[in-house]
């Protein structure tokens, strides 16, 4: 993970943690799909990183919330987005 903010490190980070991935948060590409070709994960992965994003930044991402697939989009949008949100 070439040159990215302390969030996206962090997020990175709390995706391979919370979804026992077999990767490091470093092998994370910034602008990478998260879901379909790119990491592969499929919606039940979303629900547990949306858990511990509350538990850990006080950002709530709802299941309904139009602005899934933006916010998921990749590490550095999501990263983007809880930084704009958090409450902790």
């Amino acid at each position: 993970m070439s040159r990215c903010s302390p969030m996206e490190h962090e997020l990175a980070t709390l995706i391979v943690s919370a979804l026992d991935l077999e990767v490091t948060p470093e092998e994370i590409p910034l602008d990478d799909p998260l879901f379909g070709d790119g990491l592969g994960l499929d919606s039940i992965d979303a629900l547990e990183i949306s858990l511990e994003i509350s538990k850990k930044y006080g950002v709530e991402i709802k299941a309904e919330d139009e602005r899934n697939q933006q916010i998921f989009g990749s590490l550095r949008s999501l990263a983007a987005f809880v930084g704009q949100h958090s409450t902790k």
